[in-house]
């Protein structure tokens, strides 16, 4: 189950109070840098839920946050939905869609898994990269970020919206802890070490999985939704396989 040890809490602090320092005294290439981890972090949480403590090794986060990147978009800009409706919308919107992954994949396992996710991934990645209402291959700009002019706060200078997004990690990490310690987390760890048990249990293995790739699904929106309005473009290498890539090497990097 979900635990750390002191040296893993003092990582966290030096790491916390590292990003805080950087947040505030850096310049345009150091905070340009910094939003991009941080928002890279977000999905790697949204992964290591299902992947560390599930056993469901994904290949399709990548697509997952370019679903929630492209909803916000097509929200705001052809809809003409506020930024915070078409936040939330594109949030629970890729939340479903995540969940019929999950649902769907959580019948397979070990490498059948991976490449079942790698597949929902390119399809995602090949219909936004045909489809013009997407803009094509040729991406959609000008994309807005969220307004809170209404509590004096200008989310267009990089230094507020790098806060904004390290506020954003923290709450995440703090929900993921929630979800990991919840009966839905124990019941998740339960399956990936022993799914023929818990199944005798009388518990629904892919009902399980299923939903804790949904909650996974919208971490990873979320982050999709801040990398659309962090560099106010969108373009369908979002969506490529590296991206989930990357995540995953993070993901076993950081143990």
């Amino acid at each position: 189950m979900f635990r750390h040890n002191i040296l893993r809490y003092g990582i966290l602090v030096i790491l916390a109070i590292g990003s805080l320092f950087q947040a505030l005294t850096a310049k345009y290439f150091g905070l340009e840098m910094l939003t991009e981890i941080l928002i890279l972090a977000i999905l790697v949480l949204s992964l290591d839920i299902v992947a560390g403590f599930g056993g469901m090794v994904s290949l399709c986060h990548g697509a997952i946050m370019g679903i929630g990147a492209y909803a916000y978009a097509m929200f705001s800009i052809r809809v003409g939905i506020a930024p915070p409706a078409a936040m939330a919308g594109s949030i629970a919107l890729t939340g479903a869609v995540a969940w019929v992954i999950g649902a769907i994949s959580s019948r397979s396992h070990g490498i059948y898994f991976i490449m079942a996710t790698l597949a929902f991934g390119q399809m995602a990645y090949a219909y936004v990269f045909e489809a013009p209402i997407f803009g094509g291959d040729d991406g959609l700009g000008g994309i807005p970020r969220l307004d809170l002019s209404f509590i004096g706060v200008d989310m267009n200078s990089n230094r507020n919206f790098a806060l904004f997004c390290m506020s954003i990690l923290v709450s995440v990490y703090g929900a993921s802890v929630l979800i990991l310690r919840s009966g839905l987390g124990r019941s998740l760890v339960g399956v990936m070490h022993n799914e023929q048990r818990m199944r005798a249990l009388g518990l629904t293995v892919w009902r399980v999985k299923a939903d804790v790739f949904g909650l996974s699904g919208v971490i990873a929106g979320l982050a999709g939704v801040l990398a659309a309005q962090h560099i106010m473009y969108i373009s369908p290498d979002l969506l490529g396989w590296t991206v989930s890539g990357e995540a995953l090497v993070v993901v076993i990097l950081g143990g």
